[in-house]
């Protein structure tokens, strides 16, 4: 649990980091205060207007029954639309288990606290890709 002082008023927050592939994403959890959800300084239906990365975003405060309890403040750089909304889950299930250790158990049968490590493979040298070699001609 973190403190940030504003205006002579101490506000309790939970941070984690989450990551999917080359997105990161820092959440704070409030349990006090505003209830909204803000991605990158937007709220959530406007920095994902799809309602499938709305609701990947959402699905571990849905599974703990916490949906509308926290308020959510979300930094989040790198990757794709879905990578990112994937960081996220992963963030946010990390800071509901700083928040109640209990949660930790239902949020790992999900797989939401499982860092999914799959990157796109590095270019080698000699190499069109990662793998593609030139084409093999015999004359």
């Amino acid at each position: 649990m973190t403190q940030k002082i504003t205006n002579q008023k101490a506000i309790k927050f939970f941070q984690a980091v989450g990551r999917r592939k080359t997105a990161v994403a820092q959440v704070r959890l409030f349990p006090e205060g505003d209830k909204s959800i803000l991605i990158n300084h937007k709220p959530l239906e406007k920095y994902f207007p799809q309602s499938i990365l709305q609701s990947i975003v959402l699905a571990p405060l849905k599974l703990v029954d916490s949906l509308g309890k926290f308020g959510v403040i979300v930094t989040v750089k790198g990757g794709g639309k879905v990578g990112q909304a994937e960081a996220i889950r992963h963030g946010i299930a990390r800071a509901l288990t700083l928040f109640n250790p209990e949660f930790k158990k239902k949020l790992k049968k999900a797989g939401f606290l499982k860092r999914d490590p799959r990157m796109k493979e590095r270019k080698k040298y000699g190499l069109k890709r990662a793998r593609r070699a030139p084409q093999w001609q015999k004359r």
